[in-house]
């Protein structure tokens, strides 16, 4: 089977890539091959409002691609090797699949501690990985103990989503203070009293090494050799975008797929969006980024790109987390060494600038709601006066 255009990745990117692509044409083919078993769905759910909103249930995860765009998809399908003489792909079963243009949105891999292959230790990453997870939050009984690792921001949400579920929950995390290395010192402690107050218990300042299984329960090897007893053990230890396929294809790959600013390899036949894509940033400068609204914005630009358009790709995108009733969004760099500059706006609401040089190359709005082209605009003009910088977001 030949697509006018075939995306290899079955997430956020996928599904923003086909819209665009069925927007500009009308009847050229489009295919998917995903190796995930769910068809594309909305991944920010996983971790907060399905465990949050009692009106936003399983049914509302999917995005409805195939339906919205006629796109064919491959479920159980993983591509192991790319032919761009040939312009065709291959998967582990043999198969092979050929484009006109391709899209490369394989996303990231989550880590993993060694240690038993158990459907009680859950390295969090997909919409399977939640079902399993929700069920043993409600099978598993008033004793037992959910164990999270890792303290970024898939793991404090998965931490922070359970305990507001009543399920008892212990995180462990290398932060001495929760996001200490993201947060100034004061914001990172009113952070980490939510965890707190919300019933988790805090293990910080410590690597989790490993994973055991004995005696009917798991048990976490930390890095001073405290261990520590599970039931269940979540894994969110981050992820690492997955370059292989682009690698071994030869095609140019740094600290991501490198493209140019209409999200092109260095295969002109060949397009990469998402979490591994490696882009020209308007503001931030060459830059990956692995959240949402990334994946959403430059997956709408590959699809357009792929279907003739000359625009580049000029989002600058922002990031955010939602634990406990706060939410708090950032664009550029979280990095407390910086020296920073802390805006309260009330009792709720801060703003946080991060200064290199004097000049803001990172801005972080703890409760501030519809200041992202605010914090954006901040960046691109990037003054230097702490009175004008206070002024700029209120």
């Amino acid at each position: 089977m030949t697509y006018d255009y075939l995306i290899i990745g079955g997430g956020q990117v996928a599904d923003d890539a086909s819209r665009a692509i069925r927007d500009a044409d009308a009847d050229g083919s489009i295919g998917i091959l995903s190796a995930d078993q769910d068809a594309p769905y909305t991944r920010p759910a996983l971790s907060k409002k399905l465990w949050t909103d009692p009106d936003f249930d399983e049914g509302q995860v999917p995005l409805n691609t195939v339906e919205d765009t006629g796109a064919e998809l491959h479920l159980h399908t993983e591509v192991t090797s790319i032919d761009r003489e040939a312009r065709t792909v291959t998967t582990a079963d043999g198969a092979t699949y050929g484009y006109g243009k391709l899209l490369l949105a394989t996303g990231s891999t989550p880590g993993e501690l060694d240690g038993p292959d158990d459907d009680r230790v859950i390295p969090f990453r997909s919409f399977a990985d939640y079902r399993r997870l929700r069920d043993l939050s409600r099978s598993e009984g008033e004793d037992a103990r959910f164990v999270v690792i890792g303290g970024g921001y898939i793991g404090n949400e998965i931490a922070a989503a359970l305990a507001t579920n009543g399920v008892r929950t212990t995180l462990i995390s290398p932060d001495d203070v929760l996001l200490g290395s993201k947060f100034p010192p004061a914001l990172a402690e009113r952070y980490q009293k939510l965890f707190a107050d919300g019933g988790v218990e805090l293990l910080g300042g410590h690597h989790a090494e490993s994973v055991t299984y004995s005696g009917g329960a798991f048990a976490v090897l930390l890095d001073d050799g405290t261990e520590v007893e599970a039931s269940v053990v979540v894994e969110g230890l981050g992820a690492a975008p997955a370059l292989d396929l682009a690698r071994d294809a030869g095609l140019s790959v740094s600290e991501g797929v490198i493209v140019d600013e209409r999200l092109v390899t260095s295969d002109p036949a060949i397009w990469a969006a998402g979490d591994i894509a490696e882009y020209p940033d308007a503001i931030l400068g060459r830059t990956r980024v692995e959240h949402v609204d990334n994946a959403q914005e430059m997956g709408a630009a590959a699809g357009a790109s792929m279907a003739g358009s000359e625009d580049p790709y000029d989002h600058t995108p922002y990031f955010y987390s939602q634990v406990f009733g706060n939410r708090w969004e950032a664009v550029g760099t979280l990095d407390p060494s910086l020296e920073t500059l802390e805006v309260d706006l009330d009792e709720d609401r801060t703003v946080v600038y991060y200064l290199q040089d004097g000049a803001p190359v990172g801005v972080l709005l703890w409760n501030v709601e519809e200041a992202r082209d605010a914090a954006r605009q901040v960046l691109k003009d990037a003054p230097t006066d702490h009175d004008e910088l206070r002024s700029r977001i209120r």
